[in-house]
């Protein structure tokens, strides 16, 4: 008996096609000083997400004659991607899992060696990539600012938090966060009644304290909304407001589309998982990697097939269904690309609830509430 399951085994394995998978990651270049509680960022942040949706894929493929493997390149610039992208396409592959910039993915997915390929971003936030410059050969697997906006304004206005302060950081994507929170209040009835923007140096900081509380010290509010992506100042506005006020945005309470505390819906197994793999906590880019993995696994064993262009079409199709752990499954809006998922609303440490809020209705699902829908949304694929 023993002998004859050996037997099978090897010749499973032998006979297992195999579908490659190829990752493009940009080392990222920080200059903000490294406090003692944060440390430097894991070098294999998303990367790691993707070898366990890799194993994952192995795990279950080989009953199907499957198996998966991953190129994975790390650039150290920009410089180097165009040679990387061709690397990857020479070898075979022809699903890329990206963290990239998003002006750099979409010169990447636009180019002629770019042609057959499809790219699964798990790093750009960006609104712009899922609509003025959203392409065929793009899906999304992190959620848009504007998804991680509505989610945590459901939340807000549902709990009568309706009125916003809102300080917007130095940075260009300070900006874009601002502008996502701002559609958001828009749409579900919330209003900014107070806006100001972040002027103060990092040689100001020790000052910080003194300064959001003057800002919000003449302002009538429920909730004080940060647009502060790169942390220059949102950790400092939390218990520094001059009258007691929750904080939320990119600091304080968030909207993601993991969290380290999530442990509903099996989640703790992939939790466990990971971090036996990784000796650290998962990470929402980690998860966003890891999704983009488990998709194309998940399309291959749904279409029996090996073959890219019916792994492609299952993918995209409207009966698609991929296990998030967030107790609903997740696809892809054929409009833009955009991975459609529950996202999570929480703080550091804990998971506060989860989005979409319940009751809130859609003709299609109350998932499209989150993030551009079809009818606003300005994609046009190409």
């Amino acid at each position: 008996m023993g002998l004859a399951l050996a037997i099978l085994m090897v010749t499973t394995a032998a006979e297992a096609a195999e579908i490659g998978l190829g990752w493009l990651g940009l080392r990222p270049v920080s200059d903000r000083p490294v406090t003692v509680l944060d440390g430097p960022p894991p070098a294999d942040l998303g990367l790691a997400g993707l070898r366990q949706a890799i194993a994952d894929n192995n795990a279950g493929g080989r009953f199907l004659g499957q198996s998966y493997r991953l190129d994975a390149i790390t650039l150290t610039n920009e410089a180097e991607a165009e040679p990387a992208l061709v690397r990857l396409a020479q070898s075979g592959i022809r699903f890329v899992v990206t963290d990239l910039p998003a002006p750099l993915l979409s010169t990447l997915a636009a180019l002629p060696a770019a042609a057959g390929l499809v790219f699964l971003n798990s790093g750009a936030e960006d609104d712009s990539l899922r609509e003025g410059q959203c392409r065929r050969n793009l899906l999304h697997t992190i959620p848009s600012r504007a998804m991680q906006a509505d989610a945590l304004a459901q939340l807000l206005v549902r709990r009568n938090w309706k009125k916003w302060a809102l300080l917007v950081g130095p940075a260009p994507e300070d900006g874009l966060r601002a502008a996502a929170l701002r559609r958001a209040a828009r749409k579900f009835g919330a209003r900014i009644v107070a806006e100001k923007p972040w002027t103060f140096t990092r040689d100001a900081q020790r000052n910080a304290e003194g300064e959001v509380a003057a800002l919000t010290r003449d302002w009538s509010y429920d909730v004080l909304m940060v647009a502060d992506e790169t942390g220059e100042f949102g950790d400092t506005a939390m218990f520094n407001t001059f009258d007691p006020r929750p904080v939320a945005g990119t600091q304080g309470l968030g909207a993601s589309a993991w969290h380290p505390a999530h442990d509903q819906w099996g989640a703790n197994q992939l939790q466990n998982r990971f971090r036996a793999q990784n000796h650290r906590a998962m990470t929402e880019l980690d998860f966003a990697a890891w999704t983009a993995g488990r998709a194309i696994g998940e399309a291959a064993m749904r279409a029996r097939a090996t073959d890219p262009e019916r792994i492609e079409a299952t993918l995209r199709a409207e009966n698609f269904a991929l296990a998030v752990y967030k107790g609903r499954t997740a696809s892809f809006r054929p409009w833009d690309g955009q991975l459609r998922q529950p996202m999570l609303v929480g703080w550091a440490r804990a998971v506060v609830a989860a989005a979409p809020q319940e009751g809130l209705l859609h003709p299609i699902t109350d998932l499209d509430t989150l993030g551009t829908d079809k009818g606003e949304n300005l994609c046009v694929l190409h």
